[in-house]
């Protein structure tokens, strides 16, 4: 929208906002039959004198092979009951015959002590092996460190019970930690070089931990796959250098709260620009004689009891075409004084009233902002208020196809840049971002309390588009943006929302006391471009 023509209204004209080897024994070939060598020496026996007589008529002797036979025929080696008798003419002289020595036996103790040790030995081996393996020390486990916040230990659990199965070497540890100084514990335990592995942070704290984060690998997601299947602020908010920096198991933002019951007496329906709104708060606010608010109609105007004004104030602005970075100018003036108006001129809301969840769950407020999880807090002080969340107002759009800009604030995993499971931790991060575990998730989360964390996958949108607190919720998803201006993100005094939320209060309480919004501006701006320099963050 041009910078030309700032759609917010002011105070005095409201406007609309923005093989074997066979041993083959060979044949025996006939030798001249000398005795046998010395066994132990191996040195040649001396050759027999055989004294030379007159030789006989040759005769012919039948003899039955009491002699090993000279050799095998293929018939006899194939035979299983080994070669048969042949007859082998001899020549029988009267000259003394050197006969072949007689084969040596072995004897059977022998035989039987040789299998005995052999027993024993195979014996021994297995002995061993069953009582090495019996005495084995198991396969050391990889633990990974997992800080939780927000999820009781018996939502994840089946979980990591289901990927510790698929991966018995791999042991996820899940801490849930206390919000109470969480962003300065976990940093001071990172700095240490104790961990966790994984850890939540929100998503404005990317500028604080970026030199703590390790990317994530294209092996697990590339750049154009984690485009796809989130939501592109998760996406704008998770790059940092040429990386991306984290995985969301959820997704959240602000919404607008209303009481169906004031709706429905009053016969009115949600408003869909901020003058709708305005005009419903006016008519929907209810004073006693003393002039004192028994029913507002929209908590807005002031900061000390409205909750989540950082973000109402920056979907206003943002709306308006406000950059952030440079919050002064007239548009940014104009987002201001429209609302710190809902207070100092139609006073639908002032500092008696209790903060702004508590009265609407006391049936008190028809509208209020917040996260969806907010709805938590209503329906435990209050199970019987009839509420819904509805999609949030815009500005008049000359363009009707211009997309309503939302807000986004919620909690993404991380992973330590000096872990040394970091691929592990990687792997774990994928499969519990994966669709049927998002499922399991939310249906776990969904049987404490009202409904499980809204899906921050694209694919899953239509899982929730007509639930009636997150539906509205996803359904502007797609369109939301994000800043440093976010309430209870637990960063500490010292934080990048803490500090800049600080300017903006001092600019809304400023105006509320009657100074001008543009010197208002000027100071809040000057402090918001020293706490973005402190963390490396420079304008778009």
């Amino acid at each position: 929208m041009p910078d030309q023509n700032p759609y917010f209204p002011s105070e005095e004209a409201p406007a609309a906002p923005p093989g074997e080897v066979k041993n083959e024994q060979q044949p025996v070939v006939p030798q001249e039959i000398k005795p046998p060598a010395s066994v132990w020496s191996g040195a040649p026996a001396e050759e027999a004198k055989v004294e030379v007589v007159p030789e006989p008529e040759p005769i012919n002797i039948p003899t039955t092979s009491s002699v090993e036979p000279v050799g095998f025929t293929p018939e006899a080696i194939s035979s299983p009951e080994g070669p048969p008798s042949q007859e082998v003419p001899v020549a029988v002289s009267n000259a003394p015959t050197t006969m072949q020595p007689e084969r040596r036996r072995i004897p059977i103790k022998a035989i039987l002590g040789i299998l005995g040790v052999i027993l024993l030995a195979a014996l021994g081996y297995f002995g061993f092996k069953f009582f090495s393996n019996k005495t084995a020390v198991p396969l050391q486990k990889n633990t990974i460190t997992w800080w939780g916040l927000w999820e009781d230990t018996s939502i994840v659990s089946p979980l990591i019970e289901e990927y510790q199965q698929a991966n018995p070497n791999i042991k996820i540890d899940y801490i849930r930690q206390s919000s109470k100084d969480y962003r300065e514990r976990l940093e001071s335990s990172l700095s240490k070089g104790e961990g966790p592995d994984i850890f939540f942070y929100h998503n404005s704290w990317v500028p604080m931990f970026k030199d703590k984060l390790d990317n994530v690998p294209s092996s697990v997601m590339s750049a154009g796959e984690y485009a796809q299947t989130f939501y592109p602020v998760i996406a704008s908010d998770a790059t940092s250098g040429t990386g991306l920096v984290g995985i969301p198991l959820g997704y959240d933002g602000l919404t607008l709260f209303i009481n169906q019951d004031i709706f429905d007496a009053a016969g009115k329906t949600p408003p869909q620009t901020w003058d709708e709104l305005r005009k419903l708060a006016l008519d929907l606010t209810v004073k006693d004689k003393e002039g004192i608010i028994t029913q507002s109609g929209a908590a807005l105007g002031l900061t000390e009891n409205v909750d989540h004004w950082p973000e109402i104030l920056a979907l206003m602005m943002l709306q308006n075409g406000v950059d952030l970075t440079k919050p002064s100018g007239e548009l940014a003036q104009k987002a201001l004084d429209f609302y710190t108006l809902f207070y100092k001129q139609d006073k639908v809301w002032d500092a008696t009233l209790p903060p702004s969840t508590m009265a609407f769950a006391a049936g008190k407020v028809a509208m209020m902002f917040g996260p969806s999880w907010r709805a938590f807090d209503i329906k435990e002080q209050n199970p019987n208020l009839r509420f819904k969340a509805v999609a949030l107002p815009h500005l008049p759009k000359d363009d009707p196809t211009k997309p309503d800009i939302a807000y986004a604030t919620y909690w993404m995993q991380g992973v330590w840049y000096r872990s040394p499971n970091k691929e592990t931790a990687w792997n774990f991060l994928k499969f519990m971002s994966q669709k049927d575990t998002l499922e399991k998730l939310y249906a776990n989360e969904a049987k404490v309390r009202l409904f499980g964390e809204p899906y921050p996958r694209v694919d899953m949108a239509e899982l929730v588009n007509t639930h009636p607190i997150i539906g509205a919720l996803i359904g502007q998803a797609p369109n939301a943006q994000s800043w440093y201006l976010a309430s209870r993100t637990f960063d500490g005094q010292t934080g990048i929302n803490t500090q800049i939320n600080k300017y903006f209060e001092d600019a809304v309480n400023a105006v509320n006391k009657g100074a001008d919004s543009k010197k208002a501006l000027e100071t809040a701006a000057a402090g918001v471009d020293q706490v973005l320099a402190q963390f490396g963050v420079s304008s778009p």
